[in-house]
């Protein structure tokens, strides 16, 4: 029989930046006791998003917060969209080039990441937030 298990998790973050939520997300799966299945992970914010990513050297996080920020410019001429600060449109611009949700098969009631892949949240604004990831476990 299917079953279905739903959480969100509330991570706070400290401004630009990733965070793995690997533990948050497996201590989830397991209380789920789910043996085989697909979880959705969905960032409820337009201006941060979710990667699964490399957690073996803290380089490659770092890595890829300077590529964005170099890529997508805080230039406060550059956009409209001004109402919310400088960094805002910018936050915008990095989640829509990213992902918002992500699935990761389970089994044997483990996430099937590979050896050198975690979960992360990825924060695109300045200051620190409250970041809102509602989980979906559905599987036997």
């Amino acid at each position: 029989m299917m079953r279905q298990a739903h959480h969100t998790l509330v991570i706070a973050t400290q401004g630009p930046g990733l965070r793995d939520i690997t533990p948050e997300v497996r201590d989830f799966v397991h209380r789920c006791a789910v043996r085989g299945g697909l979880l959705t992970l969905f960032v409820q914010h337009t201006s941060a998003s979710l990667l699964v990513q490399e957690n073996a050297d803290p380089d490659v996080c770092r890595d890829l917060e300077s590529f964005f920020r170099k890529l997508v410019a805080r230039a406060p001429d550059a956009y409209r969209h001004q109402s919310e600060g400088p960094d805002d449109m910018p936050a915008h611009i990095r989640s829509a080039l990213t992902a918002t949700s992500l699935s990761i098969p389970v089994r044997d009631s483990v996430l099937q990441l590979g050896t050198w892949q975690a979960i992360y949240l990825f924060e695109h604004r300045d200051r620190p937030h409250q970041r809102h990831v509602a989980l979906h476990l559905i599987g036997d």
